[in-house]
């Protein structure tokens, strides 16, 4: 979820970004690693505000709007942030988002009029006519830094549940005069997850938006419903997906490439015109360059394949580079890991490696060469060369028959 919002708000190029934790803080730190993200850690969770002020010392000198959202609603889009932003201005300090549910049930209600604010208030807190109104706070809302910090250290926590309220920084803000203006959006734009049943309808809502989308930008979907998008899936134009694809994160797509049924692709970088499954798995670090042709039942991982090249059957190539119209025949695997360690396999342009063969890294075949089926390659094979690495057949007549005539004798005793 924190992924999606992540980078669904990464066309407004916000100039800083920070994640704040709390419980079980180490699923959510694994899952910001490596991105420019910045993590606060509130300890002990007292409420929403408490919650923001952690933020100010990674914004320590930052002058700019701060947005404040929530993990567990990813739906946000950066088109309903972008109006927030618009709502300020030199009259108003503070803009709030808020909408509508079917029920209204115990969100804080928004009291406004003409789209300005006059009071917030948590439901706990509600009288009944404040109960009565149906326009309910998001919890997301837009301020400058400059009014932000020192709003949040004026926040007191009596109430019913003796926590620090971030709505209370905009019934702060009227208090000394000022403007606050509400934005109001559709509910499932701002619809939060508290369960895994909710977790589930809210993927299938996305995911029916992602199909959509992908659809409009050129993409053909065969079964739009049996595909599955993760949240940074790109693809070009002219992709053709058949049904029963799942992408994991980290999956790009150029122009002309067919991915047939049942495959999986997770970190994968697909070039143009490729023929992907079906019932392929490429995992991360696989890399494919134009025309590479993956077919069924063959997984790859850390490996990338030149222009042309093919591994067409019941194959797994990892941690291998694979060489221009390189051919991989049926059964072929790359004997990458030792119990320890792993080991990288490079197959030169052009050659051939015979079905079921067996290629123990760290290994080099050179371009050009053949590797006979059947082999179990365990040192480098020359450019243009031969290799064959398995006994010599040798046939003995009749034995065959004398041998089911003795297990048959032995089978009647």
């Amino acid at each position: 979820m924190l992924l999606h919002l992540l980078d669904s708000l990464q066309t407004l190029a916000p100039a800083r970004m920070v994640v704040v934790v709390g419980s079980a803080r180490e699923q959510v730190e694994a899952a910001v690693a490596g991105r420019r993200v910045d993590v606060a850690v509130q300890s002990p969770q007292s409420g929403t505000a408490h919650a923001a002020l952690q933020a100010r010392h990674a914004l320590s000198g930052f002058e700019g709007d701060v947005l404040v959202l929530f993990g567990d609603a990813p739906l946000v889009t950066a088109a309903t942030v972008q109006r927030l932003q618009d709502a300020l201005g030199d009259t108003v300090a503070a803009a709030v988002l808020a909408f509508r549910p079917d029920d209204p049930g115990a969100y804080g209600r928004v009291i406004a009029q003409d789209g300005v604010i006059a009071k917030m208030v948590e439901f706990k807190d509600a009288n009944p006519a404040e109960r009565a109104e149906t326009l309910c706070n998001s919890g997301l809302l837009l301020v400058r830094a400059a009014d932000l910090w020192p709003l949040l250290a004026r926040v007191g926590n009596a109430n019913a549940a003796g926590e620090y309220y971030l709505p209370d920084i905009i019934g702060l803000l009227i208090a000394d005069g000022r403007t606050a203006r509400v934005i109001e959006t559709a509910a499932d734009e701002v619809a939060g997850v508290n369960s895994r049943g909710e977790l589930a309808a809210m993927e299938a809502r996305w995911q029916a938006t992602r199909r959509a989308a992908a659809m409009a930008d050129g993409v053909t979907l065969i079964d739009p419903g049996s595909v599955f998008f993760a949240h940074d899936t790109q693809i070009a134009r002219d992709v053709t997906i058949e049904p029963f694809v799942v992408f994991g994160p980290g999956v790009r797509i150029a122009s002309g490439t067919v991915i047939r049924a049942h495959s999986h692709l997770e970190g994968a970088t697909i070039g143009e015109d490729c023929e992907i499954g079906p019932f392929a798995r490429l995992r991360p670090g696989t890399a494919l360059g134009p025309g590479v042709k993956i077919g069924n039942f063959v997984e790859t991982k850390k490996a990338d394949f030149a222009a042309g090249a093919k591994a067409n059957h019941l194959s797994y190539i990892g941690d291998a580079s694979v060489g221009a119209k390189a051919n991989i025949g049926a059964g072929t695997i790359t004997c990458n890991y030792d119990g320890f360690f792993k080991y990288r396999t490079v197959i030169g342009a052009g050659a051939f490696i015979g079905s079921n063969s067996a290629l123990v890294a760290p290994v080099t075949i050179g371009a050009g060469a053949i590797v006979a089926a059947g082999s179990t390659v365990t040192a480098d094979v020359g450019a243009d060369a031969l290799a064959l690495v398995r006994p010599q057949q040798s046939e003995k007549p009749g034995w065959a028959a004398d041998f089911r005539t003795r297990q048959t004798a032995k089978k009647q005793t």
